[in-house]
């Protein structure tokens, strides 16, 4: 089964590596949960590279992106036998059609424009086709869900329903829909959410995260957001942390979540939303390794999984990659 997962870490790690001087770490071939050898026996069809920037760890944090865009570009040029980057949804299709990967870039944390609709457009030039607008602190954009509006650490099980998008961000997201770029809600507070959805007419993601009436996460999306969302033709890509599956999240050290419960999260909001809004967003190499998903070769098995919990070809076909390529059929432009 072709594969689509809409979040990952690993061009961070990899720069990590590099910078820490623990020799070369190629995307090629790797320890890491994500490597080109290992998607090619999950067979992926297409694997989102999200550019993670820290706010509190990188104090030039446009200047760190750039670095992670480079070496995803120099990672694409030493594979392209592999994988290409996608611009279009024609560019995935000619991708598969030639027999190799379709890579997306993406960007995790807004903060890294500084308000700036021109670098939201350089950006766009050099590839980014989705935006995660804010990590776990606010930015020029809007808060998140991780931090209260005084600045203090949020209980995780308590969202923010009050801070949102600032009017910087509504003009940057509108901006996003005008030039084909994914706005992605992952780590938004609740009320940004509901900013995003008053502020924009086209689809939308939640490229990692899951169903907070199943796991009361604040990284969660509750009932009422999956429905609206899905009504708006978004997706909402199955995060695979142990944090946004354990129910007792809170009272663990080390949550570690099981296959079961990806199951049931996607049972659920099949259910609540329907199983067009339902997509795979495992933000490996951003968690601890998963104990059933250990890597990105073991993908198989969820498949497996969902064809033994009852769900048909066409379900789990739009899981694993249908229901990606028509959010991205519909922003993209070409």
């Amino acid at each position: 089964m072709k594969a689509a997962d809409l979040h990952c870490d690993t061009i961070s790690e990899l720069l990590y590596s590099k910078k820490s001087g623990k020799g070369e770490c190629s995307l090629r071939q790797n320890d890491l949960h994500i490597d080109l050898k290992k998607m090619r026996r999950g067979d992926y069809l297409l694997q989102n590279f999200a550019m993670f920037v820290n706010l509190k760890k990188q104090k030039k944090p446009l200047a760190w992106c750039l670095e992670l865009v480079d070496l995803y570009y120099e990672e694409m040029e030493k594979n392209r036998d592999l994988i290409r980057p996608a611009f279009t949804y024609a560019d995935i299709i000619r991708n598969q059609r030639e027999g190799v990967m379709s890579a997306v870039l993406t960007i995790e944390e807004g903060g890294v424009l500084l308000g700036s609709p021109a670098i939201l457009r350089i950006m766009y030039r050099l590839g980014v086709r989705m935006i995660t607008l804010t990590w776990n602190y606010c930015n020029e954009l809007g808060w998140p869900n991780a931090l209260t509006p005084e600045g203090a650490i949020a209980d995780l099980r308590i969202p923010n329903t009050a801070s949102g998008l600032s009017e910087c961000g509504i003009e940057m997201i509108q901006e996003m829909e005008r030039l084909g770029i994914v706005v992605d809600v992952s780590h938004l507070s609740d009320a940004g959410f509901y900013d995003v959805l008053e502020h924009t007419t086209k689809p939308f993601a939640a490229s990692h995260s899951n169903a907070r009436a199943l796991c009361p996460h604040i990284r969660n999306l509750t009932d009422d957001m999956i429905r609206k969302l899905a009504q708006r033709g978004g997706v909402i890509g199955m995060n695979y942390c142990g944090e946004f599956l354990d129910p007792e999240f809170y009272q663990k050290e080390e949550p570690k979540g099981t296959l079961s419960q990806i199951v049931d999260q996607i049972l659920y909001i099949g259910k609540i939303g329907g199983y067009g809004c339902i997509g795979l967003g495992s933000d490996f190499d951003g968690i601890e390794t998963h104990p059933d998903l250990k890597d990105a070769s073991f993908l198989p098995i969820l498949e497996d999984a969902l064809w033994k919990a009852g769900l048909g070809q066409a379900e789990i076909e739009g899981i694993f990659y249908k229901n990606v390529l028509n959010l991205y059929q519909e922003v993209w432009k070409g």
